[in-house]
């Protein structure tokens, strides 16, 4: 059971790692210092990470990629939002 505790920690570690970054986004609609290119990057192996964790039937990879996923789809669709207005150069 030992195992699966660590998973169960560092899971919730890492994915509430993501919690103030997504909070942030939403709540500011600032996405000029995020990388498009590396969330969808991103999103796309964590799903292979979820898929993985289902295929080993591992409880605590499963649950972390699953919040991580739904946190960082929410950062890159703000960003996929305002990808046309980021490339401006900052108002004053």
């Amino acid at each position: 059971m030992i195992p699966e505790q660590i998973g169960f920690l560092a899971a919730l570690l890492t994915t509430g790692a993501f919690v103030p970054q997504a909070w942030m986004t939403v709540r500011t609609r600032d996405t000029r210092s995020i990388s498009l290119a590396m969330y969808i990057v991103f999103n796309i192996g964590i799903a292979l990470w979820l898929a993985y964790g289902v295929l080993i039937d591992s409880r605590p990879m499963i649950w972390a990629n699953v919040i991580t996923l739904l946190l960082s789809m929410t950062i890159l669709a703000v960003k996929w939002q305002n990808r046309h207005r980021d490339r401006l150069p900052p108002s004053h």
